[in-house]
């Protein structure tokens, strides 16, 4: 029987929708905002994939684990630690520790770069590990593309597919502040499988890719539709599009723009529904993350779900990515924490890769 410790940090992600770009340390003010618990419902899509294939959990007690196991009808599992109240990362480190005392087959963890630090921290390469998508970012190669990949790595699980993968750094002070700083932490021990897991946060700054992003922003620049609100996500390709109209963007927030000047600054999913309520139409522009290739739902959770379908629904959205990031993304993803959302992507989508110019990338589904 294969023995899985699973561990939800409660806290992950409930920075994304509210504009904080990450909760460490943010999590009051995320509450304030009115940020809601995410991880363990995106636990819960994993483990009803799951439930009645003979998995011995063990897990800590309440919101870091237990509560999810018990939404998902799965019983008979163990709980190993009780954490503190509010949990803490202090927390997570010890149920790692509690689960390899324990002998357990792979640590399946539900957070984000944060989450994986600390289980990295705890355990090292003495356990294989593997994340459940729920942080803002998530740069690290230890996720799974989407709760339902999670589970399917689980369940064929093999030791023999156990791969090195990187933990990533992310400093979140200056993420806030506009800046993306990485560093490569640690390598984990985790499970691969092909189209299941996603690939660390690539950074492109090639002579060539600089002028892509200009040749494509000179094309949306022109194509852009008064009376039309649009929804500017992050990244430096985005940013382009801002600059060629002559905008200041938000390199890793999301902006909105009408009538070629700017709307809102760095908004979060209240300020962008309360601006898609007056909209007569909208559109949302949105890049490819470097390697990864997702198209929602890593880093970008402002554009929610709920703003998309507002929007008109996924055939409102422009993907623009230059040549040499489409190269190194064999697939495009959309993680909207909504599987009927995501479902309603086709199979392919146009990139605009140029001035005029489109690739058309695969869209990767895992149910």
């Amino acid at each position: 029987m294969t023995t899985i410790g699973l561990l939800t940090n409660p806290i992950a992600g409930m920075g994304g929708a509210v504009g904080l770009k990450g909760t460490d340390g943010q999590a009051a003010e995320a509450i304030r905002r009115g940020a809601v618990p995410r991880a363990s419902s995106r636990a819960a899509e994993a483990l009803r994939l799951l439930a009645g294939r003979g998995i011995r959990f063990l897990t800590p007690a309440g919101a870091m684990g237990a509560d999810a196991l018990d939404a998902t009808g799965i019983t008979g599992y163990e709980v190993v630690f009780t954490p503190g109240e509010p949990t803490t990362a202090a927390d997570t480190r010890e149920a790692c520790r509690a689960f390899a005392a324990a002998g357990v087959d792979l640590i399946l963890f539900c957070g984000g770069d944060g989450t994986a630090r600390d289980v990295l921290d705890a355990v090292g390469r003495s356990v294989p590990v593997f994340g459940i998508p729920a942080g803002v970012k998530m740069y690290s190669a230890v996720f799974a593309v989407n709760p339902a990949a999670a589970a399917a790595v689980v369940i064929g699980l093999d030791a023999a597919r156990l791969r090195d993968a990187e933990v990533l750094d992310v400093d979140e002070e200056a993420y806030r502040e506009g800046r993306l700083a990485v560093r490569f932490y640690g390598a984990a021990r985790v499970p691969y499988l092909p189209g299941r897991v996603q690939g660390a946060k690539a950074v492109f700054e090639e002579v060539d890719d600089e002028r892509a992003k200009r040749e494509i922003a000179r094309f949306i620049a022109e194509v852009m539709i008064p009376e039309t609100l649009y929804i500017v996500g992050a990244g430096s390709t985005t940013e382009a599009i801002l600059a060629q109209i002559g905008l200041e963007g938000t390199l890793l927030g999301v902006d909105l723009v009408m009538n070629g000047r700017v709307v809102a600054k760095d908004a979060d999913e209240r300020t962008i529904l309360s601006h898609l309520t007056g909209a007569a139409a909208a559109r949302i522009i949105a890049s490819p993350i470097g390697a990864q290739g997702f198209i929602l739902g890593r880093g970008n959770q402002q554009i929610s779900p709920a703003v998309v379908r507002r929007a008109g629904g996924p055939g409102r959205i422009i993907v623009v990515g230059t040549p040499a990031k489409l190269a190194g993304t064999p697939a495009l993803y959309v993680d909207s924490g909504d599987p009927a959302l995501d479902g309603e992507f086709g199979d392919s989508i146009a990139v605009v890769s140029g001035y005029r110019i489109a690739q058309r990338k695969r869209v990767a589904h895992h149910r």
